[in-house]
């Protein structure tokens, strides 16, 4: 059973993640190995956008990010610079470490192209990350075509007031 400090200290946890998204986003951006190049080709088509944001990508899709945005903004003679978190690959932990950055108020977007025709080794944690965003009311997009209305919406170029989940039932909740 645990005790009232630990549920104060939780609770006092629980609210302080939620903060207004600024102007720059924090974007995750993951996908699974059959929508990786779905990703890529996504990522090329809104890359002014992107480029403008902070990015986290988890294995090998943040190496392919990385690169096919770095070769548009050369191309394009842009001196912006990229700023991306690459993580471990999802299977190896890094979907964990996603939705713990979630949890801490760390990611204001995520950009998951998930293939939901093909099981997954680690699909506990790909649900575990589902469920964390949408605990956490995180802006979420499992296809192309949610992704392209988040990026083209107004919200995205300025800051933001998410509405804040309200834990104060589960926390005091009689055990």
């Amino acid at each position: 059973m645990r005790s009232k400090k630990t549920l104060i200290l939780l609770f006092y946890h629980l609210m302080k993640f939620k903060q207004s998204m600024k102007k720059t986003k924090k974007i995750a951006l993951v996908a699974h190995d059959n929508c990786k190049k779905d990703l890529v080709e996504w990522a090329e088509w809104n890359w002014e956008i992107l480029i403008k944001q902070k990015l986290v990508c988890t294995g090998t899709t943040g190496t392919l990010i990385e690169k096919a945005l770095k070769q548009k903004i050369e191309e394009n003679g842009s001196h912006k610079t990229l700023n991306i978190n690459k993580l471990k690959s999802g299977p190896l932990g890094g979907d964990q470490q996603l939705g713990a950055m979630i949890s801490e108020g760390d990611i204001d977007i995520l950009i998951f192209f998930w293939d939901p025709m093909m099981p997954q080794p680690h699909d506990v944690d790909v649900k575990a990350l589902l469920r964390i965003s949408t605990l956490y009311n995180i802006v979420t997009a499992c296809s192309r075509s949610t992704a392209d209305f988040i990026v083209s919406s107004n919200l995205i170029r300025e800051e933001y007031d998410p509405q804040e989940p309200d834990f104060k039932s589960y926390v005091n909740r009689k055990l």
